[in-house]
């Protein structure tokens, strides 16, 4: 990482610290914001840890479908915790900084899991795809194998285009003010602190927006169509039911992912505030990982079943260990009866 010892424009020189403004100017309201989101870092960090625990420990939950799913949870848990332990402190404290080299890891962080998440809701279109259009070939097709194949290549994807870009992100001159007028070390805001004209990472990003983002989008809507047409063609109500019951969790999903993601990014920067903008960019960080459990909980009967067996077994074993220790107390106080008549 280099940084500007001086600035042709008599701008001030960059620091190894720098200031995320983020929400500074809500004052007392900070506080506030500050449980809310605690509350909602919770709930996304438990609610996605008991998708992967309930899948784990469900033999009927270990197939192609869920197997996605387990690698969609893990990667929310580390996209929020990339990016919400670190406004939660800063909403607490007067000093808002952070290193730089803090700054390249919450981008690192942020960017691998957006792009990952892309290819593997592709991925797991695929899926939904095989099992309604080839439902005969579907465990040939979708064997362990590919499954491995296709989550490593999404995670693949994610980490080498992304790590690239930030290190060459941050291998250039930053000079000016330190202030990143954002809650997080976002690429926009960090291309504006630099030196030098950044039209070449922007191309780059926007030739990497088009292939990994756009091209895996366009690729899930080929998938849905191929997908309402085999259902269409279902001469039942109840199968036409129970095939759209199979893809509806990841339709929602992934309309919420890029929706929030198209709102984010094609919104005109110049017609709206800062602090507008980092509400779209918080709305984006905190609300798909905390309803994605949520949804495949609530419209999966497969997910609902096991959790309900789950509870309905930890239940069952805690009465039973009661009840046979009081069958144990009673045998106890009844032989030491016996003996002290007797005796």
């Amino acid at each position: 990482m280099t940084y500007s010892k001086s600035d042709p424009r008599g701008n001030q020189t960059i620091s190894d610290v720098l200031i995320l403004v983020g929400f500074s100017s809500l004052g007392k309201l900070q506080i506030l914001l500050f449980v809310v989101l605690l509350v909602i870092y919770l709930v996304t960090l438990m609610g996605n840890l008991l998708v992967i625990l309930l899948i784990k420990l469900n033999p009927s939950l270990h197939t192609p479908m869920y197997f996605f799913l387990v690698n969609l949870s893990y990667l929310e848990i580390c996209f929020t915790s990339g990016v919400v332990p670190k406004l939660l402190v800063h909403l607490l404290v007067e000093e808002k900084t952070i290193s730089i080299a803090g700054c390249a890891a919450q981008m690192y962080v942020n960017t691998i899991m957006g792009l990952t998440e892309c290819c593997l809701l592709t991925a797991m279109a695929y899926d939904r795809y095989v099992a309604i259009c080839h439902p005969l070939h579907y465990t040939t097709i979708m064997s362990g194998r590919v499954c491995t194949l296709l989550a490593g290549v999404s995670w693949f994807i994610g980490i080498s285009v992304e790590v690239s870009k930030t290190m060459w992100t941050f291998s250039l001159p930053f000079c000016g003010s330190n202030r990143v007028h954002h809650f997080f070390c976002d690429i926009p805001p960090m291309l504006k602190l630099l030196c030098i004209d950044a039209w070449k990472i922007r191309t780059f990003s926007i030739s990497v927006s088009v292939l990994f983002i756009l091209f895996p989008f366009l690729l899930i809507i080929l998938s849905y169509i191929c997908i309402i047409s085999s259902i269409l063609k279902l001469h039942s109500m109840e199968g036409r039911r129970k095939a759209f019951s199979t893809c509806s969790a990841h339709l929602v999903v992934v309309t919420l992912f890029y929706g929030t993601a198209l709102i984010n990014f094609l919104t005109p920067k110049s017609s709206n505030t800062s602090e507008g903008d980092q509400v779209i960019s918080l709305l984006n960080t905190i609300v798909p990982p905390v309803l994605n459990p949520i949804i495949y909980t609530l419209r999966n009967k497969e997910v609902k079943e096991s959790f309900r067996k789950r509870i309905e077994k930890s239940i069952f074993s805690h009465n039973g260990r009661n009840w046979r220790m009081k069958i144990k107390v009673n045998e106890n106080g009844g032989i030491k009866g016996r003996s002290q008549m007797f005796g």
